[in-house]
């Protein structure tokens, strides 16, 4: 993470037209009041400003790093129409981070109800910060040794460093908030056990860590890595010189990064589409092009041997629907020492598996209703458990809605 530059952010804030009617504001999943923010960092009111920004999100320190801002705030600020758009990001980035290092939270209140959260990804996290805050006893239950998720374990440190993490988990420490780590829930813990144990409320933060597979030959092969799994711990992998790379989103993108960051000298990302068909946002994109990465479009696998991956060339129809089909014959070798497959992720099904009465939907993911109540009376979900992979502030927003739901329902319970 680059160094910050104090004067190029109040340089950058200066350039800000403060919209009455900002689009900025209205094209942010969480409703950022960017306006007031870089006014007040204007006036050098950062701990008001990042107090603003931590009710509003608590993970904004995160958000500045990790958002597809493009397709938000940067991409719907009015100056960029004739200049260049303001890096509202990068201000949001700084502010919340010196909030989050200079604040010490207490809780508001002393409450007797007592929350399970499993999981402590963005939506676990979130969850935890606001109703520890209000005074509930809260306890995360972490299968690994670190809090984070998806956060720590699936974008590399050199996109967001882990101590933002640990700061947040200071936070949470400060709210008594309890964490169990290497603490799996389902097998050993059951969610009925914690019932018995006195839980009024729980909720599954569990993210999505089950790696979709291409379904072709040679998949099991001992130089074929799924991406989710290699970016939890880049350091235990030896991929040799030539890296394929299958799938084109951010999650392909940062594992493409990391095996350069990790020594390998040839990183090839192939997909079967165009570039403006990629998930990935354009400024991974560009990120990954500059650290070397190399891109081969319109190639689909058909089957992985030793030396590498056989791809088949695409081509897309002139039709409405734009159908991509292979053309025959025109099947090639990409030699590779290691394999790389990022085409998506799905939940485990720890809980599901091991749990009466709470419904998943043919992808395997909760189903809820919009205020994240599940199919089994007391128990909430959200985040990408419930919609599949999705962004960061996206998770933190719908788990705003479920932390007021778990609230009205605890005091429905009082009664």
């Amino acid at each position: 993470m680059k160094a910050i530059d104090i004067n190029k952010l109040k340089e950058e804030a200066n350039r800000c037209f403060l919209c009455k009617v900002p689009k900025c504001k209205k094209y942010c999943p969480i409703d950022t009041q960017i306006p007031t923010v870089i006014q007040l960092f204007k006036e050098n009111k950062i701990d008001e400003a990042g107090e603003i920004l931590f009710n509003n999100n608590p993970l904004s320190a995160i958000c500045g790093v990790v958002c597809p801002h493009e397709d938000q705030c940067l991409g719907n600020c009015i100056r960029g129409i004739k200049d260049e758009p303001v890096n509202f990001y990068e201000i949001e980035s700084f502010i919340s981070r010196e909030y989050l290092k200079n604040t010490k939270l207490k809780q508001e209140n002393k409450l007797n109800e007592r929350i399970a959260i499993i999981g402590s990804g963005p939506a676990g996290i979130s969850l935890a910060l606001i109703l520890a805050k209000k005074g509930y006893k809260v306890t995360i239950f972490e299968k690994r040794s670190h809090i984070g998720g998806v956060l720590r374990y699936g974008i590399p440190k050199f996109r967001l460093p882990v101590g933002v993490l640990d700061d947040i988990e200071n936070m949470l420490l400060d709210l008594n908030v309890k964490i169990r780590y290497n603490a799996l829930v389902g097998p050993v813990i059951t969610i009925d056990k914690l019932f018995e144990d006195g839980y009024d409320a729980i909720f599954i933060g569990t993210g999505v860590w089950n790696p979709k597979p291409l379904n072709i030959k040679g998949e099991t092969f001992g130089h074929v890595h799924y991406a989710i799994d290699y970016l939890k711990s880049p350091n235990s992998y030896r991929l040799g010189d030539n890296v394929v790379i299958i799938g084109a989103g951010n999650v392909a993108m940062d594992a493409a990064r990391t095996a350069k960051n990790h020594g390998a000298s040839n990183v090839t990302v192939v997909y079967r589409k165009g570039f403006e068909d990629m998930t990935a946002t354009k400024a991974e994109i560009k990120d990954a092009k500059e650290d070397g990465v190399n891109f081969e479009l319109f190639k689909a696998p058909v089957e992985i041997i030793d030396e590498g991956v056989i791809f088949i060339d695409t081509k897309k129809l002139d039709d409405e629907r734009k159908t991509m089909v292979n053309i025959e014959g025109s099947e090639k070798l990409i030699n590779a020492d290691s394999v790389i497959i990022a085409i998506s992720q799905s939940p485990k099904n720890n809980i599901v598996s091991n749990t009466k009465n709470i419904d998943t939907n043919k992808y395997g993911l909760l189903v809820t209703d919009d205020e994240g109540h599940t199919t089994r009376e007391g128990v909430f979900a959200s985040g990408d458990v419930v919609t599949g992979a999705k962004t960061v502030v996206e998770a933190v927003a719908n788990a705003k809605k479920v932390a007021n739901s778990i609230e009205e329902y605890l005091k429905l319970k009082r009664v």
